[in-house]
């Protein structure tokens, strides 16, 4: 829902990863599968050197043809990948729910106690908080709040 909330806003989507290309490959047609195709993919193959330096998110930057800089919001759910973002002047939001951080299937995360997932939550948004987050949300179903506040923070002048 929220990738078609992005493409119906005219919103172009890079992905990059730490995994090479060859590694992908097999991800990519899983995602494709269940609606997710991103515009183009920076592979750690692209660049030479991996998070948090900003390579993958200027290679996207380019192949999208998307500038400044501060015109990008990169969304990750590492504070390596926080931490390559801001390097690279963009906006950037942290998942800390279903991502990464907590690194739970959505099973699990039902079976959780409340008060303990609570706190892992806590744990890991102050965590990725301190790396720089201009926003850290719970999963991609919040990320258009996120991208509404970005284009009002950039029409007043603002930058990341």
């Amino acid at each position: 829902e929220t990738v078609a909330w992005l493409r119906g806003r005219g919103v172009r989507i890079g992905s990059s990863t730490g995994y090479t290309a060859a590694m992908m490959e097999p991800l990519v047609a899983a995602a494709r599968d269940r609606g997710y195709d991103p515009d183009t993919l920076v592979t750690m193959s692209d660049v030479p050197a991996g998070r948090p330096a900003p390579w993958m998110c200027f290679d996207n930057a380019r192949r999208l043809s998307v500038y400044p800089m501060e015109a990008v919001v990169v969304v990750d759910d590492t504070a390596v990948g926080i931490e390559a973002g801001l390097n690279a002047g963009a906006w950037t939001v942290a998942v800390v729910k279903t991502g990464n951080e907590l690194g739970l299937s959505p099973d699990e995360i039902a079976a959780w106690d409340a008060d303990d997932l609570q706190r892992r939550l806590d744990v890991g948004a102050a965590r990725l908080a301190k790396a720089g987050a201009h926003y850290v949300i719970d999963s991609i179903a919040e990320l258009p709040a996120c991208i509404d506040d970005v284009e009002a923070r950039l029409k007043r002048g603002e930058k990341p």
